[in-house]
């Protein structure tokens, strides 16, 4: 293949959108509780991958940590959209990584885009597509493996979160070591 060739992939998504037990704000406090914001600067000085991996394991409790957030809400605020919204990028670059170091084109879905919203019956709901379907279309086994490890964060953080847990993330009783 030549430099000059497009490799299109045509992949399937499965989007996971979720109840939340709690009303919009609370649920939006907890998530940011379980998932801290990545403390960029601190990363920054860090000297080896050795120390990379310690501040990850304690900045990232639950496997995740938040990159991005738009109060979606406020940017929407004098539309004629009256929903609740947050949107974030939830990930975990020492995971990503484990993926980065076989193909740089994951991170085109890392991190994860996530999404907390209410509806329109007032339900408070958790959006996220699924991890494992879109690093299993890289065709590279290494890669697929570490999209299921994310799918089994996924369900711990949204037990965390006291949701169910959508069969299509497996059991909780399978999930096993949560660690990088």
């Amino acid at each position: 293949m030549t430099s000059t060739e497009t490799r299109p992939v045509v992949h399937q998504v499965r989007r996971l959108d979720v109840a939340l037990p709690h009303p919009y704000d609370r649920a939006v406090r907890r998530y940011e509780e379980l998932v801290p914001v990545v403390d960029t600067a601190r990363f920054g000085r860090l000297t080896s991958w050795d120390a990379v991996l310690e501040l990850a394991g304690s900045n990232a409790p639950h496997g995740f940590m938040i990159y991005w957030k738009a109060d979606v809400t406020a940017m929407m605020a004098a539309s004629p959209s009256g929903w609740k919204c947050a949107e974030y990028l939830m990930g975990n670059h020492v995971i990503a990584e484990r993926m980065f170091r076989h193909d740089p084109a994951v991170m085109l879905h890392a991190p994860l885009r996530t999404v907390i919203y209410e509806d329109s019956r007032g339900q408070t709901r958790f959006a996220v597509d699924q991890p494992s379907t879109f690093f299993a279309s890289y065709g590279d086994p290494a890669i697929t493996e570490v999209g299921h490890h994310l799918d089994r964060l996924v369900a711990q953080l949204l037990d965390a979160l006291g949701a169910a847990v959508p069969a299509e993330l497996g059991e909780l009783g399978e999930l096993g070591d949560a660690g990088g």
